[in-house]
């Protein structure tokens, strides 16, 4: 499989006529409110460094102003960065030339808006479509790949809809279905899920991960709900004021917060949906009669032991065999115990 990860190294952004004058200053120590305050410039990015995996859901994620959609807008330079790179198959998209940033936006990234950003007076077909048109494929091939991604999101039937006459959830699955019908290597998704309704938001998420399981992009995915960011990420990063406090996977980041602001964040989290079983599993093997694969969260394994009536389950690798036991006392304190920092 190619390597269709993302390496951001050493990222800056300063807003203002004149940001490269502070980037000292800010690496000597100076803040987002000094910098403004002195200077009247505004602190975007501050040394960000992420290796985005091939093939996996990076989430980043923060709260308002915190730098997230400012970094997922360096990804394809719809905004350009003061300092830093962002390197895709060895070659910097920071430095590429008009014409090679063009050939990566249409060939290599695809976009999912909040907003939709469907063109109002183009059909549901004629929107899904839209982006390999430009690339100049021809009509019939257009059409077939158009229908083959609506009817993978659910919308055959209504291909000849304008948008308009769609619900958001349905407006949404055409913005996915455009941006898949683009065949792209990157899928760069901000804020993509967060003006829909809770539940047809989650029905989203699932569409993601189901498509996402055969499709296997490299999924770059912006959100400020944390939920959302443990249910969908491989991996997560959380900015604040636009600077990276912590990073890792979600069960890293709930069992190990790096400080009392992300520790804030995941007070609230059902650790249960969250938690590996391999992490709180003892060694050996019990008399259970019930067994969990490797990688079951606890929420799952407390299913299953309560379901069947037992105190304890072997925990089992991919090819059956034991690797471990973990009792329903073990499960719930894991489950109970409050995030330390």
């Amino acid at each position: 499989m190619d390597d269709h990860s993302i390496e951001v190294k050493g990222l800056y952004k300063i807003f203002g006529p004149n940001g490269g004058n502070y980037i000292q200053a800010v690496k000597d120590g100076m803040s987002k409110d000094e910098l403004n305050a002195e200077h009247n410039h505004v602190l975007g990015l501050k040394n960000i460094n992420i290796h985005m995996p091939s093939a996996k859901i990076q989430v980043i994620m923060g709260l308002s102003g915190s730098g997230k959609s400012t970094m997922i807008r360096h990804i394809n330079r719809l905004i350009e960065p003061t300092v830093g790179e962002v390197i895709f198959q060895g070659e910097d998209v920071c430095q590429m030339s008009k014409a090679d940033l063009q050939e990566f936006r249409r060939h290599k990234t695809a976009m999912v808006f909040q907003k939709f950003a469907l063109l109002p007076h183009r059909t549901v077909i004629d929107n899904t479509l839209f982006g390999i048109e430009l690339q100049g494929v021809a009509r019939k091939e257009c059409k077939d790949r158009a229908m083959h991604w609506l009817k993978r999101v659910g919308l055959e039937g209504f291909e000849d809809n304008y948008p308009n006459q769609l619900s958001g959830g349905m407006q949404q699955r055409v913005g996915l279905a455009r941006a898949l019908n683009n065949d792209a290597d990157i899928l760069l998704m901000d804020e993509a899920f967060s003006a829909l309704d809770p539940l047809i938001r989650m029905d989203m998420q699932s569409i993601l991960l189901e498509l996402q399981e055969e499709l296997h992009k490299t999924i770059v995915f912006i959100t400020h709900d944390l939920d959302e960011a443990l249910r969908l990420g491989d991996r997560i990063a959380i900015l604040r004021d636009g600077e990276v406090i912590q990073q890792g996977t979600g069960q890293e980041i709930v069992l190990n917060p790096a400080d009392a602001y992300i520790a804030d964040f995941v007070k609230e989290v059902n650790r249960g949906r969250v938690i590996k079983v391999d992490t709180v599993m003892s060694s050996g093997a019990g008399k259970s009669a019930v067994s969990a694969p490797s990688g079951s969260n606890l929420e799952d394994v407390a299913k299953l032991l309560s379901d069947n009536s037992k105190n304890s389950a072997n925990i089992v690798d991919d090819r059956g065999a034991t690797i471990g036991e973990i009792t329903m006392k073990a499960v719930i304190d894991a489950m109970v115990t409050p995030a330390k920092h």
